[in-house]
């Protein structure tokens, strides 16, 4: 691999616990490519790796006027001195780059993804419309306008229902609920919404863990959608259970699955790097498109091909104009988020009333935060995880010493 051309992660929001934005930093910087990151302060993960070349303080909320979020990275640019490959770490920088991505390209490389596609496939309602318009296999979801339709979907789905933050930026300005969440009956639905009068929030069909698997697809498409690197994998356990982010998978042969979502991004155009979740539905023998992530999803490190190529490697070889060599996916990989999938199979194994499954890493597994020739991020991230949960344990206290 030719690394002379420099890469910079980019983030909007907070989320310094963000263990993609690490695996993309070690990915590239193992490769000798300068790496640069955005961080919200010198002491996060990411800001204290051994592989960072450069990282720039810049605590964003998602609040701000995206022309000043492009303006933060234009003055980025300049100090990196470079063009550099851009690389989204997260829905609102995938966003940002592809909306502006006129004005950026001075100083980064960017995919020629079509403008507007990063929004609408971040956005769950068009996502559901891309699905429905390409024939490709969805949940039954409805997006309400107000409190009545909030209602009325709800009882039309029936309970229980999922709920999901609706749009990108909206999501972090004003969200409704904290992830992924499955409202049982109507009083608590109308518990999470709370006093809106217009929730920004999808209401999916429920589909019952007894007859439904998870599966995940990231992937890498050049120009017009073609596909470079596609990867399959099946999702073990997350984190909240059953509805969260993944804290343990395997990569897993799954070619149908692989063949589906790369027609889906060649016929919509779509170029870049992608994180796709699937729901396998047994009562109808279909895969179901659940989240399009247009951006590096928080586990591709699990996946990599015979020469080492994972999705983000892909991406900084096809943007510096080097070649993807052709390569099977290497299986059987592992992917592991520590303290996470404890969390994860413990609460699992105590709703189902069951002893754990496995929760130690077999050899050879891909850990989110540990690596022997980078350790000091594990430190990092312990030492905010449990400063995290010590505020949590603590707060009812905090909470009864308040004056009146």
């Amino acid at each position: 691999m030719d690394h002379d051309v420099p890469a910079l992660l980019v983030k909007v929001g907070r989320s310094p616990q963000n263990h993609g934005c690490l695996g993309a930093l070690r990915s590239l910087g193992r490769a000798g490519v300068p790496v640069y990151a955005m961080v919200e302060d010198r002491f996060t993960p990411c800001a204290v790796s051994r592989h960072l070349a450069g990282g720039f303080v810049a605590p964003t909320t998602g609040l701000e006027d995206p022309r000043a979020l492009a303006s933060t990275l234009i003055r980025i640019g300049r100090a990196i001195g470079r063009r550099s490959v851009a690389v989204p770490t997260d829905d609102e920088s995938a966003v940002l780059l592809a909306e502006h991505a006129e004005r950026l390209a001075e100083w980064f490389l960017l995919p020629p993804v079509p403008p507007g596609l990063p929004r609408r496939l971040a956005s769950k309602e068009g996502l559901r419309r891309v699905c429905v318009e390409h024939g490709v296999p969805t949940p039954r979801a409805h997006a309400p306008t107000d409190r009545a339709q909030l209602v009325f979907f709800a009882r039309e789905l029936g309970y229980p229902v999922v709920l999901k933050n609706l749009e990108a930026y909206t999501r972090v300005r004003s969200p409704v609920v904290g992830h992924t969440t499955v409202a049982h009956d109507e009083g608590e639905l109308l518990t999470l919404v709370g006093s809106r009068d217009r929730p920004s929030v999808l209401m999916q069909e429920y589909i019952p863990p007894s007859h439904a698997e998870d599966w995940i697809t990231h992937l890498y498409c050049g120009a017009h959608g073609a596909p470079a690197a596609v990867f399959t994998g099946y999702k073990v356990r997350s984190w909240p259970v059953r509805s969260g982010a993944t804290t343990r998978a395997w990569a897993w042969a799954n070619p149908g699955l692989a063949r589906l979502a790369a027609d889906l991004c060649r016929r919509i155009g779509y170029s870049g790097v992608a994180d796709l979740d699937w729901r396998y539905d047994r009562r109808d023998d279909r895969y179901k498109l659940v989240d399009f992530n247009p951006r590096v999803g928080a586990q591709f490190r699990l996946f990599e091909d015979g020469h080492g190529v994972d999705v983000v490697r892909a991406l900084y070889l096809d943007l510096t104009g080097q070649r993807i060599s052709p390569a099977r996916q290497a299986y059987g990989r592992m992917f592991v988020v520590g303290q996470l999938d404890v969390l994860s199979a413990a609460v699992g194994a105590w709703q189902e009333r069951r002893l754990p499954s496995a929760v130690l890493p077999r050899s050879g597994t891909e850990r989110a935060w540990l690596s022997w020739d980078d350790p000091w991020p594990a430190v990092a991230e312990a030492a905010r995880f449990g400063g995290m949960v010590a505020r949590r344990v603590t707060r009812p206290l905090r909470i009864g010493r308040t004056p009146a």
